[in-house]
């Protein structure tokens, strides 16, 4: 079956790496929409050779410097409700959502309530808002999947068991380019030096967030939601090598694990065209060239952001959303060079510990205390 795919995101990692597997499996995926924040050159580049029909833009100067150049026949989608006009405008079957930060709530349940299956590539929409998000899914019977190599792994791992039949979720980690640097040098920590990732090729703020480990810190709350486990049920373990994308424990002490090459081509394409396998151009693994896999565990003492993310899990509410938008706001200070490493997990711990958690909010609460822990972890 051809899908038609929506892609929010498209001129990030994730959204170039769908376009790829778009290319590679034509008669299974076809593009319907794109939409991104800044990259206006880019994205009209994409409308051109996508041939689609509807774009958006979110940045008032990106789009108006967009909208003389753009191709004949295609509506440019802008302003505050850019993302949700683009999910109303389009004829899709599947949204794949890989926009970084809050932005992708809003569109992610607008294409719920179209009755759209989501491929959702954006932590921080399960980590704000997984028991609104998941109700609703669940309400309007429509397939969440996961895009995230972790995740996709662990749907992967789980598909044909019942869920009681879990014991553990492990979660892996790359451990980040400083799994290694002893704790007193972590102060002395660049920008330069965070932003070389050992494994993958990321954004900015997801590449700070893996040298931090907040990035693993927020894929164990969005796990508690896609898989409906407690947060006691979900471990960490570091695998330098990424080729074990996580791994899930059954009660009979029998683990199953995803591997392939860290290619985020590979859970995309997944998410599209499950629950088939469909072959494709992709390097298979050579398991006598790898060598050896290693794991080892985190440094939580270190690195204090898993334990954070846990507090906020187990806590529920509105925690995650503060835990969230105070990392967000800590990663771009540190970016700027305003503050050092550790400030960052720092500033994230002194806003959770400032904030009246509300259980079971509603979006508008949910919203409202992303403002405020924003406002918090600036002061």
């Amino acid at each position: 079956m051809r899908k038609k795919v929506l892609l929010l995101g498209s001129t990030g990692s994730i959204g170039t790496s769908a376009l790829k597997v778009a290319q590679d499996l034509p008669d299974r995926m076809e593009i319907v929409g794109l939409a991104a924040c800044r990259s206006s050159e880019q994205l009209l580049a994409q409308a051109r050779e996508t041939g689609v029909k509807h774009i958006a833009l979110t940045d008032d100067d990106a789009a108006a410097a967009a909208t003389p150049q753009l191709p004949a026949g295609v509506t440019l989608h802008r302003g505050p409700n850019a993302l949700v006009d683009l999910v109303n405008a389009c004829d899709a079957d599947m949204v794949l959502v890989a926009i970084v930060g809050t932005a992708g709530l809003a569109p992610t349940l607008a294409a719920i309530e179209r009755g759209m299956s989501l491929a959702v590539a954006s932590k921080e929409i399960l980590v704000m808002a997984g028991e609104a998000v998941m109700n609703a899914a669940s309400r309007m019977k429509v397939d969440v999947l996961p895009v995230d190599s972790e995740h996709n792994a662990i749907f992967q791992c789980l598909e044909g068991h019942a869920h009681s039949q879990i014991r553990r979720i492990l979660l892996t980690a790359s451990g980040g380019p400083f799994r290694n640097l002893p704790a007193d040098q972590l102060a002395g920590v660049t920008v330069a030096q965070a932003l070389k990732h050992p494994t993958w090729t990321m954004g900015r703020k997801i590449t700070i967030d893996s040298s931090t480990l907040f990035n693993k810190g927020l894929e164990m709350i969005e796990a508690r939601w896609l898989f409906d486990v407690p947060m006691s049920q979900i471990e960490v373990v570091v695998h330098p090598q990424s080729i074990v994308h996580s791994m899930v424990e059954f009660v009979d002490n029998s683990v199953i694990a995803q591997l392939s090459h860290s290619d985020m081509c590979f859970p995309i394409q997944y998410a599209v065209t499950w629950p088939d396998r469909v072959a494709n151009t992709l390097p298979p693994l050579d398991f006598a060239q790898l060598g050896s896999l290693t794991f080892e565990k985190p440094r939580t003492a270190d690195f204090p952001a898993l334990d954070l993310a846990r507090h906020a899990g187990d806590t529920g509410g509105t925690l995650p959303a503060v835990l969230n938008a105070a990392n967000e706001v800590a990663v771009e200070a540190f970016l700027t060079e305003r503050i050092s490493f550790p400030k960052i997990w720092q500033t994230v711990e002194r806003v959770m510990n400032a904030h009246q958690t509300i259980s079971h909010p509603t979006l508008e609460a949910i919203i409202d205390a992303d403002a405020w822990a924003r406002q918090e972890a600036a002061r």
